[in-house]
């Protein structure tokens, strides 16, 4: 057997040179790559829209075939202000489609600097089901008339509260459950309370034991906190271009009104406030002013 004869310090010495030469030359590379992964990925997430149900009580999202690189433009639909998001190349618009609108050919306003436009979508029907509730508490049932002032002047608070618009250029529509339990009651339901028709089910809701923490789904600014007749103890988080959340029932509050909260952040406890047969989280999304499937938003 021939042995070749070991390498001399000169060599290794011209051998490690090339290798550090190679780690100078690729390493910016490497470098510019991780970073241009880096900033792409935070943006890609943030701009994640939330799923298309374009069915009464649903959310659709438009194309608007404006580049992302021109000025947010100004949408309406059935004159209430509609959220816009830049994805990728273009503009979009994410619409709630109200409960009680009829199926078929709708179509949103588009306002730009220089020009003004329709946008059209199709609706489809959807038929919920329907619940019937026992209510021990009667007058959660048949107010009286000090109570019904009261309702009066809660809904007004309440409606305010849906119709503010908070200018948010990126909004976060990828939402985190905001309490660990089943749903236990869908989203537009047909509701009976002791035989008696009332308004369909506006959010839904998620059976925990009281004093469940409750979290923010994503995060946001405290629009109002207040004790209401039929909500109970109730926190409303404003997200951004009319997405507001709204949590009912709740046993404690932990949070105030103007607070900023954080995606995941506690903001109170499940708890049996208000008009419940039991111990549950009610929550709601409101989007331009109508109340939408919270379950569309759910990453």
């Amino acid at each position: 057997m021939v042995l070749s004869p070991p390498p001399s310090p000169k060599s290794n010495k011209r051998t490690n040179m090339f290798r550090y030469n190679q780690i100078q030359y690729i390493s910016p590379i490497l470098l510019s790559l991780v970073v241009t992964l880096f900033l792409n990925i935070p943006n890609s997430y943030a701009k994640i829209l939330p799923k298309t149900s374009a069915v009464p009580g649903g959310v659709t999202v438009i194309d608007l075939k404006i580049p992302a690189a021109k000025a947010a433009p100004y949408v309406t639909f059935n004159k209430k202000r509609v959220m816009v998001q830049a994805k990728e190349h273009s503009w979009y618009a994410v619409v709630g489609i109200p409960l009680y609108i009829k199926p078929g050919k709708h179509f949103v306003i588009v306002k730009t600097k220089n020009s003004k436009k329709k946008a059209y979508f199709t609706i489809k029907e959807k038929k919920y089901k329907t619940q019937y509730l026992t209510i021990k508490n009667k007058r959660k049932v048949n107010p009286t008339k000090r109570d019904i002032e009261r309702i009066i002047r809660e809904k007004k608070i309440i409606g305010k509260v849906f119709k503010s618009w908070r200018k948010v250029s990126n909004v976060d529509t990828t939402f985190n459950k905001p309490v660990d339990g089943p749903f236990s009651s869908p989203f537009g339901l047909k509701r009976f309370f002791n035989k008696q028709p009332r308004k369909p089910h506006s959010g839904v809701d998620i059976a925990a034991k009281s004093g469940t923490p409750i979290i923010a789904p994503a995060a946001g600014v405290v629009a109002n906190t207040g004790d209401y007749f039929f909500n109970g103890n109730s926190v409303f988080i404003d997200h951004g271009q009319g997405l507001i959340t709204m949590y009912c029932h709740m046993s404690k509050i932990h949070v105030e009104k103007g607070q900023s909260v954080k995606k995941g952040e506690m903001i109170g406890e499940v708890g049996m406030t208000g008009r419940v047969t039991g111990p549950h989280l009610h929550w709601s999304v409101n989007l331009n002013n109508t109340r939408v499937d919270p379950t569309l938003f759910l990453e």
